[in-house]
């Protein structure tokens, strides 16, 4: 669970800021999005399949511009 202890003379606005980013750092709004919509097991399978093609073409798509240097 993300905290920022604030400082007597610290601002709230910059608490808030570094609030933000501890969240931001931990990924709990991604897990909590994650969790929030239940995907069929086919469906689950059929975007992991999809992520893993993407990373592959630009994995590919680097190794091609790397070959011209």
């Amino acid at each position: 669970m993300a905290f920022v202890v604030v400082g007597d003379s610290e601002s709230l606005e910059s608490a808030l800021k570094r609030f933000k980013r501890k969240v931001q750092q931990e990924a709990i709004i991604k897990e909590i999005k994650k969790h929030s919509v239940y995907y069929k097991p086919g469906e689950k399978r059929r975007m992991k399949d999809a992520q893993a093609r993407k990373r592959m073409r630009r994995r590919l798509k680097r190794e091609r511009e790397f070959e011209y240097y």
